[in-house]
């Protein structure tokens, strides 16, 4: 089946996937944006699976101060390159995660942090099982995920704090 190039740049500029990902994803599935959009974010899911071993050496430290400066974050976010590290679209993904902690107030990375015997609920208090505060229909960690699919390394956030005046 032929793709018109109207739909895979639609594609592609809604995933960020790459172009010949984008037309196998639409040809695959007849053309329909929505079900290519879910096989690109499957296909996210197993290239960061695939990844998850290698080290992450490099990356960058974000802030993020709420207006009126009574909240801010700090969030590490690592990568396998500087190249990667410089991106644009790395630099979001930190941002986007340093909102999430100083909107969502996570205590731990994921939930191998938490204590044993604590009784928390990890979509609570684990910054990759919560739900993202721009779309909630998905969590961090697929946002996440799609960083690893888009840029083609292993993204690890290695650490974060929330400070706020008062607490």
């Amino acid at each position: 089946m032929t793709v018109a190039v109207e739909l895979v740049k639609a594609l592609r500029d809604k995933t960020g996937a790459g172009i010949m990902d984008c037309k196998t994803a639409l040809e695959a599935t007849g053309g329909d944006l929505e079900k290519a959009e879910q096989i690109l974010a499957e296909k996210g899911v197993a290239t960061a699976a695939k990844k998850a071993q290698r080290e992450t050496n490099e990356g960058l430290v974000e802030a993020y101060i709420h207006s009126g400066g009574r909240i801010g974050a700090l969030v590490e976010v690592n990568c396998e390159t500087d190249f990667v590290a410089r991106t644009d679209d790395l630099k979001q993904l930190a941002h986007d995660l340093a909102m999430q902690v100083a909107a969502m107030a996570p205590l731990y990375v994921d939930e191998n942090e938490i204590p044993e015997g604590a009784e928390h609920n990890p979509q609570e208090v684990c910054l990759l099982k919560q739900s993202f505060i721009r779309d909630l229909d998905v969590t961090v960690q697929d946002l996440v995920n799609q960083a690893v699919g888009k840029l083609g390394e292993n993204i690890r956030v290695r650490g974060f704090a929330r400070f706020a005046l008062g607490e």
